[in-house]
Order: C-alpha cells, then structure tokens, then sequence
C-alpha cells in the first residue's frame, strides 16, 4: 500500500515576500506595462465574510483575489483614490504547491489571472479561454 504524505512548506513572511517579488517579476512587461495603480498585498487566508462575499464555502481554497474596478467599468470623470488591490493568501497557496519552483508559477499564474478581472476578464470568459 502506498501512502501519500504532504509536507508542508514552511515559509517566513519575509521569505515568501521575496518569492512574490520573483515571480511578479516573471510576468511579461507586455502585460505589466498596462497595468497602472494596482497595489500586491499579501495576506494569510482569506476571510470567512470574503469567501462568503464571494459564494464560496469556506473550505474553498482561495489563492488570490482583485479588489477594486475593472477598467471597463471605471468612469473617467471619477477615477480612484486608491490603488486596485490584488490580494494574495500565503496559507492556501503553500498548502497547493510542493517545492519552491512551483509556488513561484503558481504565484505568477494566480497574479496573472487576477490581472484578467482588473482588465475586466469574467470567471467565466477565463474558464472558456483554459485559465479558470
């Protein structure tokens, strides 16, 4: 009988910073340099009220979110104060990753898509373009 065990990475804050930081730095310029006032945070999980916020339960593992408005929806004669923010939970990503590398593209790719919402990418459009 073969018994599967997954170990858990174990990551500072400060480390994991430095990951997001290289894998931000993956992304395409192609795609970053339309990207204008969207703040990266980091947090460890997402909030029940969020996963709630969101129709999700709350076992559902959350890896990233965008807050704020898409740029289609935006009105030029009101723009923003604040920055878009695009929210990274650390717990959930480290418990779907097994080594270093794949958090780095895991990261990236999670970044990425929630890229796709800020430029105003449905859950749905994503999932038909092979990305949900």
């Amino acid at each position: 009988m073969l018994v599967s065990t997954v170990i858990e990475m174990k990551i500072s804050d400060e480390e994991f910073d430095r990951i997001v930081g290289r894998s931000i730095d993956r992304i395409p310029d192609e795609l970053m340099l339309h990207v204008k006032n969207v703040a990266i945070r980091v947090e460890d999980r997402p909030s029940p009220d969020l996963l709630e916020e969101m129709g999700m339960p709350q076992d559902e593992l959350l890896l990233g979110v965008y807050t704020g408005e898409a740029l289609p929806d935006r009105l030029l004669t009101f723009p923003s104060f604040y920055p878009d923010t695009i929210i990274l939970f650390k717990e959930p990503l480290l418990e779907v990753c097994r080594d270093i590398e794949e958090l780095e593209e895991e990261i990236e790719i999670t970044v990425v898509h929630e890229i796709a919402h800020y430029f105003g990418i449905s859950e749905e459009r994503l999932a038909e373009l092979g990305y949900g």
